[in-house]
């Protein structure tokens, strides 16, 4: 009967502590909002970044992500290469052009 009683407890304190994790979280609207915005504002598709960023450095391709950066679009992409570096491609998002190249 304890035994029962202590899993219980342990059932009750795990909802209890889990419960905000399945609220309806309405909070991120702005981030939802700005990445629409970012997305109807960026001329290069993440297709194209992705493209652009595999001539410029070779590897596998396992992040594009849509940033802004110093008021700036752009496409992040990271690429792992043979070596087993992580690249990070920053593409421009409405000319296409790169702009660097970095070691992660």
């Amino acid at each position: 009967m304890k035994l029962l009683g202590g899993i219980a407890t342990v059932l009750c304190m795990t909802i209890v502590l889990c419960n905000p994790a399945w609220s309806d979280d309405k909070g991120n609207t702005n981030e939802v909002k700005e990445a629409v915005e970012m997305a109807a504002a960026a001329k290069v598709t993440i297709d194209q970044a992705i493209k652009t960023a595999a001539k410029k450095v070779s590897g596998k391709v396992i992040e594009a992500e849509l940033e802004k950066k110093h008021n700036k679009l752009i496409w992040e992409v990271e690429i792992v290469t043979a070596e087993n570096k992580l690249m990070e491609v920053h593409i421009d998002a409405v000319t296409g052009a790169v702009i660097d190249v970095e070691e992660e």
